[in-house]
């Protein structure tokens, strides 16, 4: 299977009319707006609307991104900005028991954790196009360390062939490898002044389990 366009290529070629650059942006992309719209417990029909919205808006900016290859974090800001929108609207005009729950305001008043959750899925959608973008072999071997059940250095010895001296400096070279990928550079990048990484945030490369 050949390697996936990088990001910043896509969306040059779907600002210039290639409709296959964009159905492939969207085909990528749609499942971390569902995942970021999941997190506002918005019916099916304004959860599609957030979507359709997210969809318009970056048809309207995909000329002109500031980073082409940030593209995830762009979708991810718009989709939560979208759906917080439409739930403080419905917030407004939707009757609340004062003794009982907050109800539709439970998605703007959680907007600390709605954030960290953005964040996460983001960083996870991320760490899938970079794991993508590299070769099967390596991709394989990475995803054989965060294994459930885990597999220890003999079992991945026998499953590759590789001799058990070797498999700690193969992953060592495979996860700077990963880290190079257009997808988390562009990621990383972006990070720095955050100081959050979807490799270093929660330790190591533990996301990535989550990936496969």
């Amino acid at each position: 299977m050949s390697a996936p366009r990088p990001v910043a290529d896509l969306v040059a070629a779907a600002a210039s009319g290639d409709q296959g650059a964009w159905e492939e942006i969207v085909r990528r992309y749609i499942p971390l707006v569902v995942a970021i719209v999941n997190r506002f417990r918005l019916s099916a029909r304004d959860a599609e609307d957030v979507s359709q919205t997210v969809w318009l808006r970056l048809i309207e900016h995909l000329g002109n991104l500031r980073e082409p290859a940030a593209l995830p974090r762009w979708i991810a800001q718009t989709a939560k900005h979208e759906a917080l929108r439409l739930a403080t609207a419905q917030a407004r005009v939707t009757p609340v028991d004062p003794l009982g729950g907050g109800g539709e305001l439970d998605a703007a008043s959680g907007a600390a954790d709605i954030d960290e959750a953005v964040l996460r899925d983001e960083r996870l959608h991320v760490l899938r196009t970079a794991l993508a973008e590299l070769p099967a072999d390596k991709r394989e071997l990475l995803l054989m360390f965060v294994a459930d059940p885990p597999l220890t250095y003999a079992e991945i010895g026998v499953r590759t062939g590789m001799p058990l001296g070797s498999i700690g400096p193969t992953r060592a070279r495979y996860l700077r490898q990963l880290r190079e990928t257009p997808a988390l550079q562009a990621f990383l990048t972006d990070q720095t002044v955050r100081g959050a990484s979807p490799l270093d945030r929660g330790g190591d490369h533990r996301d990535i389990s989550s990936v496969g």
